[in-house]
C-alpha cells in the first residue's frame, strides 16, 4: 500500500500511543524484551478451557480529525470489524479497510474488531476537532427548496445522484495518494458555514478551485464514473467517480465531460472542463467526497499544492 503518514494518531483506552514518526506499534516495538524471532508459533486456540484472547489492535493511517480518513489492516485473528457500530467492508485479499471521518465526528470514535469466537478489541479513536469557518448573520434562513414545478424537475436529478453515490464498483482509487484535479485559487473550503439569527445552514460539503473557466481537470485517484450528466437544475455538469471502498468523489458546474458513466479511469486522466453551469456565480470546479454519508475535506487526501 503506498500510504502517507501525515498526522499523529493516538489510540487510547490501553492500547497504544502513537508518535509522528510510526502511527503503529508493533509488539517487539513496544517490548524491548520481545524476542526478535519465535521458535514457536503463539496459540491461537483456547487452552485448558481458557477462552481464545482477543485480536491485536489492527494497524492504521490516515488524517484523524474532523473531516479525516483511516486505511487500517485486519490483524491475524480477526473476521470482522465495526466502526460507530456500523459493519466496515474488509477486502478479503489483502485484509485492508478504508474509514472516513464526517465533518461533525465526535471527538472520539469506537473500531471494534471481533475474532472468529465472538471475542473482541475495541480502540477507542482519538478525534481532531477541526476550528470551522462560522460567519453569523442577523437575518433570516430562508426555507429553501423551490417550487413544485422546480422539484418536479429536481427530485430524478436528485435520485441520480443519490443512486450513484450508493454504487460499489470494485473500484481501488481509495488505496492511492489522492492528486490535485487541477491546480489554481481555492475560492471555498470544506465546512464552512453560515449560522442565521442562531440556525445554522447547510455547511459547504467540499473545495472549490478556480484555475480558470474551460480549464481542464483529471482523476485525483482510479475509479469508476457512475454519474455524467449535464444540465442538473443546482450541479449543471456533474461527473461522480466511485474509488471503491465507500468512497466517491463527485465534481460540479462542470462545462464539459470527457467521460461517460461506466467508463473506468486512471488517476491523472482526464475528466472534463471547469465551468460554471449549475448554481454557480462564476467558473470553478467544485469538488466533494464522500465515504457513506460522512462527508470528508479533499484537502486533508492532498500534498501542498505545487
Amino acid at each position: 500500500m503506498s500510504w502517507r503518514r501525515v498526522a499523529p494518531l493516538v489510540l487510547i483506552a490501553g492500547l497504544a500511543l502513537a508518535t509522528p514518526q510510526a502511527f503503529v506499534v508493533s509488539a517487539s516495538e513496544a517490548d524491548p524484551a520481545e524476542p526478535a524471532a519465535r521458535t514457536e508459533p503463539l496459540p491461537t486456540a483456547p487452552i485448558l478451557g481458557m477462552p481464545a484472547p482477543p485480536p491485536p489492535p489492527a494497524e492504521l493511517d490516515g488524517e484523524l480529525e474532523q473531516g479525516g480518513w483511516i486505511r487500517g489492516v485486519l490483524p491475524p485473528g480477526a473476521v470482522s470489524a465495526t466502526f460507530g457500530g456500523e459493519p466496515i467492508a474488509v477486502d478479503n485479499r489483502r485484509r485492508e479497510f478504508f474509514i472516513g471521518l464526517d465533518r461533525d465526528t465526535a471527538r472520539s470514535a469506537e473500531l471494534v474488531l471481533e475474532g472468529p469466537d465472538g471475542q473482541t478489541r475495541k480502540q477507542t479513536l482519538s478525534i481532531a476537532p477541526r476550528d470551522w469557518q462560522i460567519e453569523r448573520v442577523n437575518v433570516a434562513k430562508g426555507t429553501g427548496g423551490g417550487s413544485e414545478a422546480w422539484w418536479k424537475k429536481r427530485e430524478p436529478e436528485w435520485l441520480a445522484i443519490r443512486d450513484a453515490r450508493a454504487r460499489e464498483t470494485g473500484a481501488e482509487g481509495w488505496r492511492q495518494d489522492f492528486i490535485w484535479p487541477v491546480t489554481g485559487r481555492i475560492s471555498g473550503r470544506f465546512g464552512r458555514q453560515r449560522i442565521y439569527r442562531g440556525e445554522p445552514g447547510s455547511y459547504h460539503s467540499g473545495i472549490d478551485i478556480a484555475p480558470g473557466n474551460g480549464a481542464p481537470f483529471v482523476a485525483p485517484a482510479d475509479g469508476t464514473v457512475v454519474l455524467a450528466r449535464t444540465g442538473f437544475s443546482l450541479e449543471g455538469g456533474i461527473i461522480i467517480l466511485d474509488h471503491g471502498a465507500g468512497l466517491n468523489s463527485a465534481f460540479i458546474h462542470l462545462s464539459q465531460l470527457a467521460v461517460s458513466e461506466g467508463d473506468k479511469v486512471e488517476q491523472g486522466q482526464l475528466l472534463g472542463n471547469v465551468g460554471a453551469s449549475g448554481r454557480a456565480t462564476g467558473p470553478h470546479l467544485h469538488w466533494s467526497l464522500m465515504w457513506r454519508d460522512a462527508r470528508l475535506d479533499p484537502l486533508l487526501f492532498l500534498p501542498p499544492m505545487p
